[in-house]
């Protein structure tokens, strides 16, 4: 552990923060803060918190103490001034003297004292920081303080490395009571430099931002130093990799046929524990700090690896061990409701960390953003329980603690309350993406949650190069998807190119080059994406993008009127063939789009073979409006959210009668 203060971006920090209005407290604290949240051994997403004790002018323009400190919301790697509201102290002081105190009135306490009322809730242990002395405090879950802090014998480790620097606290739920303890375990400690809380974290503070930044650097190394000479090493049991492209979807469709459908987003990491002899006991003894918990539960799903037919292994082992994790949570939410004495809702029964020998440690998350978080702790667990089982045994919190944590209110506030988009954890792959329709698609899709995987042969920003005329590129570009969100949803085959020729005198390349992109390219797509949709058993849906011209061709434009035609007949194909799949595949027939595919010269060459200017040509519908890549795009977002609709062809046309198809 290496202290990463440099004094130059310091003093840098508080001239750019001073142009802003911030004093030169909160610029070092900001600056400090920045620090702790970049290392992820420290704190992980959201974790820890960090105040300082300055003075602002209040409303009466008097000058007053305030205590700033991390504000939910905030994560310390990325957290700016505002992320430390100011809270006036000697109202929180005070509390101090109470014998009790609820965590509403704590909260409504510390949301009374903010100078700011459009400040964020300053965080679930701001008494913890106003009770101790020190101007500068910081908090940190660092993974290998956990390490130490999760044994039986904790207490005795601590006072044997740190000696009187740093003084043990017992564990207590944050909050009033966690506050009260650790200002009396300083009090009797007044030499200490920070506090070792027993199965949570560590805090250390300091007279400036620098010189509390570098004890915890220096506690943490004391840490790490002390498990590096253990003596001990874990040994990786070496098992076959499983391939993640053909796994991975028969975990998520088991996942989301056992929550009604429920669509989840897989995060893989690679691990040593999943292929421990003992994973299924390491597994139960529970999470490295009760703050992880609300992300991970109280501890991840062992599963058997698979060995020979997935189908079969989903149906015999992946489903009775994701019933079995559900019905043994529901217990120990009733045991522990009724311990408190009821009232409680239950959460979300299934597992969010998955473990599967010769896999890894699968994160699941209701969006792509979330299930990285959680893989990001499941590792740290990880890292936790092994640094522990090499200096002696990973005993954290235990069952009641945990529950205590994970169905405390204002933990659940951190998650915050955002209402669902309609197609939140589903992923939607599109080709053809690096064009208008695509790029609008693209942007459609995500405005309603999607995760989106954009493939085009063109390079751009975020988008996977692929050459859908190539089946074995595009097998490999859903692979990739896969092993990316864990899956796949809605598919949008979207890639053409108009090909135009009168067919008597058409050049037979020409011809075949047109089929080869705008059939046989969306079947090479489609046999993919019914591929990962039956493993993950759980419905789907195909979106093509056939053009009006299946139904009512242009002169001397046979080469892409035909294959579109053929294409319209593919999407029909699909339609009865996978029904029972539950995949529903619809079409979307715009026309007129300007476009990459129809472009400047192309709407002057069809408006010459009609007979009319290219203003007229573009217009040339029933409402006399040119129709634009976002309204293609809008309609295949809406075939996606028709949930019983199959076959079905939507024209995205203006009005064409010659092209309706009923």
């Amino acid at each position: 552990m290496i202290s990463r203060w440099n004094d130059e971006d310091a003093r840098r920090a508080v001239e750019r923060y001073a142009q802003q209005g911030v004093n030169e407290d909160v610029a070092l604290r900001t600056y400090s803060a920045r620090l702790l949240g970049g290392d992820p051994t420290l704190v992980l997403h959201g974790g820890g918190n960090t105040s300082v004790k300055s003075r602002e002018i209040d409303v009466h323009g008097d000058e007053i103490d305030v205590l700033c400190v991390k504000g939910s919301g905030w994560d310390l790697g990325t957290i700016e001034p505002p992320g430390h509201p100011s809270v006036r102290l000697q109202p929180l002081l005070r509390l101090r003297a109470l014998s009790e105190l609820s965590d509403e009135a704590m909260v409504n306490a510390q949301r009374a004292n903010l100078l700011d009322s459009n400040a964020p809730n300053p965080s679930v242990e701001t008494l913890l920081h106003a009770f101790l002395p020190a101007k500068f405090i910081d908090h940190t879950h660092a993974t290998a303080v956990l390490a130490l802090a999760d044994q039986p014998d904790s207490e005795r480790i601590f006072a044997d490395l740190y000696g009187a620097r740093m003084a043990n606290v017992p564990y207590v739920m944050p909050g009033f009571a966690l506050a009260k303890l650790a200002a009396e375990v300083r009090d009797a400690n007044p030499e200490a430099e920070g506090l070792v809380l027993i199965k949570h974290g560590i805090f250390t503070w300091g007279a400036t931002a620098r010189e509390a930044y570098e004890r915890m650097i220096a506690r943490v190394d004391d840490a790490e130093r002390f498990l590096g000479a253990s003596g001990k090493t874990h040994v990786q049991i070496l098992a076959p990799k499983l391939d993640a492209a053909a796994v991975l979807p028969h975990l998520r469709g088991a996942l989301m046929r056992a929550g009604a459908r429920a669509h989840w987003i897989l995060d893989r990491r690679d691990s040593v524990v999943a292929d421990h002899p003992d994973l299924a006991e390491l597994a139960q003894r529970g999470v490295a700090t009760p703050d992880h918990i609300l992300r991970t539960k109280r501890a991840p799903l062992p599963i058997a690896a698979p060995n020979g037919d997935l189908a079969l292994w989903t149906r015999d082992v992946v489903e009775p061990a994701l019933a079995k994790f559900a019905a043994e949570y529901q217990a120990y939410f009733r045991r522990n409701d009724a311990r408190v004495g009821g009232g409680k809702k239950m959460l979300d029964p299934r597992p969010r960390v998955l473990a599967v020998p010769g896999l890894g440690l699968v994160a699941v998350g209701p969006r792509a953003s979330e299930a990285a978080i959680t893989g990001d702790i499941a590792q740290a667990w990880e890292a936790t329980l092994l640094a522990a089982e090499s200096v002696g045994r990973y005993e954290p919190v235990g069952e009641a603690d945990s529950f205590d944590l994970e169905y405390w209110s204002l933990e659940q506030a951190k998650l915050g309350k955002a209402a669902k988009k309609r197609l939140e954890g589903q992923v939607v792959v599109i080709t053809g993406a690096a064009g208008a329709i695509g790029s609008a698609t693209a942007k459609a899709f995500a405005a309603e949650g999607a995760e989106i995987a954009l493939l085009d042969r063109e390079d751009g920003a975020g988008i996977a190069r692929c050459d859908v005329t190539d089946p074995l590129q595009v097998r490999d570009a859903f692979d990739q998807i896969v092993r990316r969100f864990g899956g796949v949803d809605i598919v949008v085959s979207n890639a053409g190119s108009a090909i135009g020729g009168a067919m008597a005198s058409l050049d037979d390349k020409k011809l075949r080059d047109s089929f080869e992109l705008n059939f046989f390219a969306h079947q090479n797509v489609a046999r993919e994406a019914v591929r990962v949709l039956r493993a993950q058993a759980a419905g789907g849906c195909l979106l093509f993008n056939v053009s009006k011209q299946a139904i009512n061709p242009g002169p001397d434009f046979g080469a892409y009127g035909t294959a579109k035609a053929a294409l319209l007949a593919l999407v029909r194909q699909y339609a009865l063939e996978h029904g029972r799949d539950g995949i529903r595949v619809n079409a979307v027939n715009p026309d007129r789009i300007r476009s990459g595919l129809l472009t400047d010269a192309m709407i002057a060459e069809r408006a010459k073979a009609r007979g009319v200017d290219e203003k007229t040509y573009l217009a040339g519908n029933l409402l006399g409006e040119e129709v634009q890549a976002g309204d293609v795009a809008q309609a295949f977002v809406f075939s996606a959210l028709l949930s019983k609709t199959t076959g079905n062809v939507l024209t995205v046309d203006g009005g064409n009668v010659a092209a309706m198809l009923r």
